[in-house]
């Protein structure tokens, strides 16, 4: 008598969509034109062929990015001095390299440089870091690099590990360290003369919900 043979209770183990990455190209093959047809609600950056997915922020750095920007927003706009955005927001370094940092402002004599789908260049901008040894080493390292090199006057780093800001002034093509900041301080900044954000309301706001 034939043996039937018995169909397996084990379902196929689940595999990733690989047909969806290869509707996009190889890391180190995208050029600036795929780069900017990428739509997505995450922060990507590109630099020379290669996409980079930025964590997604939490909303203790959200908190934080909020409060700088509503600080720095004030100063600017009450003094008519340029203007004032948050991430995401593409900001084009040189051929090749796009960065978006949390907080932006260029000045007003740098309009022709804003255009609708990414700015090319800026005046200051500010990182709250994320908590992840690979964001660390992005924010203090390559996108200190990076700004400088652009020419990004000053860079601001929000660190809600340390609760630490770091405030860096372009001299010559590198950066200098105008001020480390810590709570109870005022970060103040070399560009814009006047400008100061209080240290510790900046990482409480991380920290409230009321």
């Amino acid at each position: 008598m034939a043996t039937i043979p018995q169909q397996s209770s084990f379902a196929p183990e689940p595999e990733p969509a690989w047909d969806v990455a290869l509707l996009f190209p190889y890391q180190g093959g995208w050029d600036e034109e795929d780069y900017l047809a990428l739509h997505t609600n995450q922060l990507v950056e590109f630099t020379d062929g290669c996409v980079e997915v930025l964590p997604m922020p939490t909303t203790s750095h959200q908190f934080i990015v909020q409060f700088l920007h509503a600080t720095l927003l004030a100063f600017v706009e009450s003094r008519k001095l340029g203007k004032v955005i948050f991430a995401p927001l593409r900001i084009r370094l040189r051929a090749g390299l796009f960065r978006e940092p949390d907080v932006i402002f260029i000045a007003r004599e740098r309009y022709s440089q804003i255009g609708e789908k990414y700015w090319r260049g800026a005046d200051l901008v500010m990182e709250v870091v994320s908590e992840d040894a690979e964001s660390h080493d992005r924010d203090y390292v390559k996108k200190r690099r990076d700004y400088a090199e652009a020419g990004i006057q000053e860079y601001w780093i929000v660190d809600p590990q340390v609760e630490r800001i770091t405030v860096l002034v372009l001299d010559g093509k590198q950066y200098r360290v105008h001020g480390e900041f810590a709570p109870k301080e005022q970060a103040s900044s070399v560009l814009l003369s006047g400008l100061t954000v209080d240290v510790s309301a900046t990482f409480a706001a991380g920290k409230k919900l009321d």
